[in-house]
């Protein structure tokens, strides 16, 4: 069972959680010499990315650059040519990048996390051997063809159609909108509709110079400005049998399995663009005087420092742990995943906004590097799966499991007098759980085995995440199969959840470095205050389930849409 899916059943999975594990030995060779020649090669750039961001272009020489950097084979196998980093270790340079630029690594990441991560996962050995090599050199850039006008988190209700010919090939029709790398890929990965007996989605691998395969203009966007975004249009494009990926009618599964597994990449991202923001804001706090003295010696000045630096420590920490699970083999981690992007998209918007606030009236000025860094950062919540879709997806996923337990526990009493034994297996299993809950015995422990300094972190998550368990059986209790239209309640469990394993996350790195002499006690320090700040999160999640405004909320709503807008004037 997956670490958070536990969660909602009352248990910690000690063993999933400690030791914080630790980056590959062969990544760390490969990551050094990587890292400084990432440093070396963008550093330079650093007023051009400005330029490049007004001009909402990246010039073709900077591009070549990227290829002979290697860095567009960083995740691909070295038999094929590429790098073969961990997912862990491809995060860590994206977030290296990010401290430069976010368009710079947007064009890596599409490339890498989404654009040619199908075939990483599911292509044929054939597949592989044909196009891995030219993806690697950067001869071929990739990108991911699955939103359309009417299919954005709803990627099952794509209008891309596929149909195949007598002779086994496919005429793929349709436009997709809002495409990284869209103007630059030479292959897409492409979800189109199929509507067979195998499914209604398949996946293809489709090159851009065939017949039929065009792309739109530049997008003028808010943010990442400089990266590559156009609509890619599928005009009878002929795709041979061959460049099907993986099967036919099998492409929701490859879509999602994408996305989850490249979550890593967002994240470290996020964590790179929150690293150089807080170099940014300590530098402006020492600098700046306010009333005679730096701006570093006032207590809310401080006090926004010390918070972007706990949401730093806590991304890092939930995005490793998460890229440890994929490259270690777990196979349900689509709601970890879930959650590290959930928790590092918005951390990296609330770190640019203070990083802004410190900066007062220069960091409103484009001369300076904190409003790029807010526009940037505000696509980091809309996509891969926009926030709110995936906190309810961390949700229900949850829930999912515990419905099935009520309905084992339904055959247990149909089927007592039949089969006791079986029977009053379940009856049991039931009954520790629910005795568990209500009193604490029996769970899963993991203060014991912290350091003394963290113990009471740790009684912290161990108590909520009985709280979680009661508040999942309540709600499936209350609305049964109607929890999925139970949007506030479903939020409010995801926010509880979500706390809970970032938390972990945290306590298990604070305590992996609570020996080092130099940087260890203000990681424990950190533990603490995550879990203090996340106890009184928890604690108004559980209040809410029961006691709430939603009613008066949903009402509102419905006035002022029924409105128009907003109603009231002062006239």
């Amino acid at each position: 069972m997956s670490t958070v899916k536990a969660l909602f059943s009352g248990r910690i999975p000690v063993d999933a959680l400690l030791p914080y594990p630790q980056m590959r030995a062969e990544d760390r060779e490969s990551l050094a010499s990587i890292v400084d020649a990432v440093d070396r090669f963008l550093e330079s750039r650093r007023a051009e990315f400005r330029a490049w961001d007004r001009d909402a272009a990246q010039p073709a020489d900077f591009i070549q650059g990227l290829r002979d950097l290697g860095l567009f084979g960083l995740i691909i196998p070295q038999e094929f040519g590429g790098i073969g980093l961990s997912n862990a270790g491809y995060a860590r340079v994206l977030s290296q990048t990010s401290r430069y630029d976010s368009s710079v690594s947007l064009t890596i990441g599409a490339h890498s996390s989404i654009g040619m991560k199908g075939l990483l996962l599911f292509g044929t050995p054939e597949q592989k051997a044909r196009y891995l090599p030219r993806l690697a050199s950067g001869e071929m850039i990739a990108a991911f063809c699955l939103t359309e006008s009417a299919a954005g988190s709803d990627a099952a209700s794509i209008r891309t159609s596929a149909r195949r010919e007598p002779d086994g090939s496919w005429t793929l029709a349709g436009e997709k909108i809002w495409i990284t790398n869209g103007g630059i890929a030479d292959l897409y990965t492409v979800f189109a509709r199929t509507e067979s007996e195998a499914g209604k989605i398949t996946a293809f691998l489709v090159e851009a110079k065939w017949p039929g395969v065009s792309h739109g203009q530049h997008e003028d966007k808010m943010g990442i400005r400089a990266s590559s975004t156009t609509t890619v249009n599928f005009d009878s494009v002929k795709v041979p049998p061959q460049n099907v990926l993986d099967a036919e009618g099998k492409g929701f599964k490859v879509a999602m399995a994408i996305l989850n597994n490249g979550r890593t990449g967002l994240g470290g991202g996020a964590v790179g663009g929150m690293k150089a923001l807080i170099a940014l804001a300590a530098t402006q706090a020492r600098e700046r005087r306010q009333f005679g003295r730096p701006i570093a010696e006032y207590d809310l000045v401080r006090e926004k420092i010390a918070q972007m630096t706990v949401e730093c420590f806590a991304a890092e920490s939930v995005v490793w742990m998460v890229a440890h699970y994929i490259d270690s083999g777990v196979e349900d981690y689509s709601v970890e995943a879930a959650i590290s992007k959930l928790y590092a998209s918005e951390a990296m918007q609330r770190t640019a906004y203070e990083a802004l606030q410190i900066a007062g009236g220069s960091g409103f000025m484009r001369d300076y590097p904190y409003e790029q860094a807010t526009r940037d950062s505000r696509i980091l919540t809309i996509f891969e799966g926009t926030n709110e879709v995936l906190r309810l997806y961390v949700a229900l996923s949850g829930l999912k499991d515990l419905g099935r337990g009520f309905a084992e526990l339904r055959t247990a009493l149909d089927e007592i007098f039949n089969h006791p034994i079986k029977g009053f297996g379940v009856l049991g299993d039931y009954a520790e759980k629910r005795l568990t809950q209500a009193t604490g015995l029996g769970r899963d422990r993991i203060a014991a085995d912290l350091p003394p300094s963290l113990r009471a972190a740790g009684e912290v998550y161990e108590k909520y995440t009985l709280e979680l368990a009661k508040a999942a059986d309540f709600v499936l209790r209350r609305h049964g199969r109607g929890i999925a239209e139970r949007q506030f309640e479903l939020k409010r469990i995801a926010d509880l959840a979500i706390d809970l394993f970032v938390g972990l996350c945290v306590l298990s790195r604070a305590a992996s470095l609570s020996t080092d002499p130099v940087h260890g006690a203000q990681a424990l320090a950190i533990a603490d205050v995550f879990a203090q700040q996340a106890r009184r999160r928890m604690a108004a999640s559980i209040r809410r389930i029961t006691r709430n405004e939603d009613e008066v909320v949903r009402a509102l709503a419905d006035h002022v849409l029924n409105a128009g807008g907003y109603v009231w004037d002062v006239l």
